[in-house]
């Protein structure tokens, strides 16, 4: 993103931004131990212990497993009932110069413009006012809004109001992005440059935790992946290692359980997903013919397909690990 700024003003901003760079633990993005979440009677996060380094970091899990809990616990907007949490080595949500939040919902006041709307943010992020109007120009002409800059925002389409929505958490030049369905509502070419933008964030070195029910937009944006279920983390792991192998996929006619039941009895890690039979370990063919010879079924197809991180999520959902 560019940061031509040049006045006397912006320049003692920015060195006070490196200063206290320098004396932030910036290795470890967040962490947490035994952290908890109760609403009410309701468990939302069950002692959740993570450690998250810096990088473009995917949050993922079913309505109601606790993503958007833990995002607005880590950047301050919710108090945890127990445990601890770090971000960016601080021991709460930090200083709001550190951190962008780009929520979800439409937020936006109609009769404001954007660059009304995105200044205001800068300056509530400490920016003067001078540097923070400075910044919302740079920033507007980056995530595309140059030309509708001085329309009112109730005259934007819904993508026009995620880059928006974008533009107000980037103006103060945070060190992380927290990302809430960023392109929810969007059409696919909108979709696609919002996709780019963060992209290009990422490699400008900015960490992102992107929460997503698009799985694909994770997997094209994100390193490492932490999935929730329940309010527990049922996964963390390296997007390429979780996706570096591929799967043997079957269809059959007969019993299907029994078919499972029999592949594990000599030792495969088989399971069922949307009527499929995924087999995620080496078997010769003539292995698989005996197993179905044994259950007394049919095999209707048979053949590899690389794994998505859509195929990882409904694995873990249907109970891959163990069930």
């Amino acid at each position: 993103m560019p940061r031509n700024i040049t006045s006397k003003k912006a320049m003692l901003h920015i060195i006070g931004r490196i200063f206290n760079m320098l004396t932030h633990y910036h290795f470890m993005l967040f962490s947490s131990k035994n952290l908890s979440k109760y609403y009410g009677s309701h468990l939302a996060l069950d002692n959740i212990t993570v450690n998250v380094k810096e990088g473009a970091i995917g949050l993922l899990g079913p309505n109601g497993a606790g993503k958007s809990t833990l995002l607005r616990i880590l950047i301050g907007l919710l108090e945890p009932s127990s445990g601890q949490y770090q971000l960016l080595g601080g021991t709460e949500s930090g200083n709001n110069d550190f951190v962008g939040y780009m929520p979800e919902h439409d937020c936006l006041p109609p009769k404001i413009s954007a660059v009304g709307f995105v200044s205001y943010f800068g300056q509530l992020s400490g920016l003067p006012s001078d540097i923070a109007m400075e910044r919302t120009h740079q920033t507007l002409d980056y995530v595309g809004l140059a030309e509708e800059r001085y329309r009112e925002i109730d005259s934007y389409s819904t993508g026009m109001k995620q880059r928006l929505k974008l533009a107000q958490a980037l103006v103060h030049d945070p060190d992380v992005l927290f990302l809430d369905e960023p392109t929810n509502g969007m059409d696919p070419q909108g979709r696609e440059e919002m996709l780019d933008l963060l992209k290009d964030l990422v490699s400008m070195g900015k960490s992102i935790v992107l929460s997503s029910h698009i799985l694909v937009d994770v997997e094209l944006v994100c390193e490492e992946v932490i999935i929730l279920n329940n309010g527990v983390i049922i996964e963390q792991e390296k997007v390429e290692k979780l996706l570096g192998a591929g799967s043997l996929r079957l269809k059959i006619n007969g019993d299907v359980e029994l078919f499972i039941k029999n592949l594990k009895d000599r030792g495969h890690h088989a399971f069922k997903v949307h009527g499929e039979i995924h087999i995620d370990d080496k078997i010769a063919s003539h292995e698989i013919w005996d197993v179905a010879l044994q259950s007394d079924v049919q095999i209707r197809y048979m053949g590899f397909r690389s794994k998505s991180l859509e195929d990882l999520f409904l694995d873990l959902m249907e109970g891959k690990n163990g069930n």
